[in-house]
């Protein structure tokens, strides 16, 4: 394994429109310890489904911007410099409803989130996918929707 440098606007992007992720260390950089992404979303982003994930801890550190957040019953804001980390089997959605993008970087262990970040890409390019179709994708990658 060697060592990864990626400067800013590098790495490997996912999406467009209302969300977009670049990869920035996958699985085969880590040694499968963990994954990490740059995701940026725009204003008035619904997020995902609330889900679960049974064996994934999914992190979120907030760079700019106002991240919504619900874990469990509760509705969090977190500004920037906010960190979040929602270990197996706890109830979890993200969202932006505010009138400014979020940026923030999304960590999971064990790696493989990118696996899911491309066929998801990969869907939404195709065009404005249902919710069973995005679900049939995530419950692939250890995300199940509550």
């Amino acid at each position: 394994m060697s060592a990864v440098v990626l400067r800013p606007g590098e790495g490997e992007l996912i999406g467009g429109g209302p969300t977009a992720v670049t990869i920035k260390a996958t699985g085969a950089d880590t040694g499968e310890s963990f994954y990490l992404g740059e995701g940026l979303v725009q204003p008035g982003f619904p997020g995902p489904p609330p889900h679960v994930h049974d064996h994934l801890h999914d992190m979120f550190y907030v760079l700019e911007g106002t991240l919504t957040m619900r874990l469990g019953d509760h509705t969090l804001e977190l500004p920037a410099g906010s960190f979040v980390c929602v270990p197996p089997g706890v109830v979890h959605t993200f969202s932006n409803p505010s009138d400014a993008p979020v940026r923030f970087l999304n960590f999971n262990t064990p790696a493989g989130w990118e696996r899911y970040m491309r066929d998801l890409g990969a869907l939404l390019a195709q065009g404005t996918p249902s919710q069973e179709e995005m679900g049939r994708v995530a419950s692939r990658y250890d995300f199940r929707v509550v």
